[in-house]
């Protein structure tokens, strides 16, 4: 799924891919896509698969909330630094996944942040309507979007961009949805 890319003539190569996942079908994107690198952004301690080496597993234990609420841990600014000081290890040869329990919030959020590091600025709209195409159900966490608005200097773009996204497709788990990591194709400000 996503953009198709093509390589140059008489170069083969991988496309860099971004896994979102719900909980359930973890064993089944690590078994099928070989991600190195997986993102957990659970309340529950998520034990390491035997897959992913333990330094490339790294844990963001929040709650879906977007305004404090008593015993609930918000995401915070400092979730969303370790969350990009994380994923700017990964040398992107095989996937990254990013799971949730059903990879509709928190996941998507984190996907979309990825995205618009990697990708950089001007491809905030053009990522929304991309993840919103391949993942109907993606209700990206707001707060953990104006968090790495702040950080990722996007002067309100990324916040503007999810919101445009419009409504969700409810859903009570998801399949594994990729995206492509390349802007190859994409058009800036479309």
């Amino acid at each position: 799924m996503g953009l198709a890319i093509r390589p140059a003539p008489g170069l083969w190569c991988r496309m860099p891919r971004l896994l979102i996942s719900s909980y359930a079908a973890i064993a089944d994107a690590i078994l099928r896509h070989r991600p190195s690198h997986m993102l957990t952004l659970m309340d529950e301690h998520v034990a390491t698969p035997p897959e992913i080496p333990s330094e490339r597993h790294h844990r963001i234990r929040v709650h879906d909330i977007v305004e404090p609420a008593e015993g609930a841990i918000p995401p915070s600014m400092d979730h969303i630094d370790g969350l990009l000081t994380f994923a700017r290890t990964w040398t992107r040869e095989a996937p990254f996944l990013v799971h949730r329990w059903a990879g509709i919030s928190r996941s998507t959020a984190a996907a979309y942040i990825l995205l618009c590091d990697i990708r950089g600025p001007g491809y905030e709209a053009e990522i929304a309507r991309e993840l919103r195409e391949l993942a109907p159900h993606a209700q990206p966490n707001r707060l953990m979007i104006r968090h790495a608005d702040q950080i990722l200097a996007r002067e309100g773009r990324m916040i503007a961009a999810v919101e445009s996204m419009g409504e969700a497709r409810i859903v009570w788990e998801t399949e594994v949805v990729e995206l492509n990591v390349l802007t190859e194709g994409l058009h800036v400000g479309s």
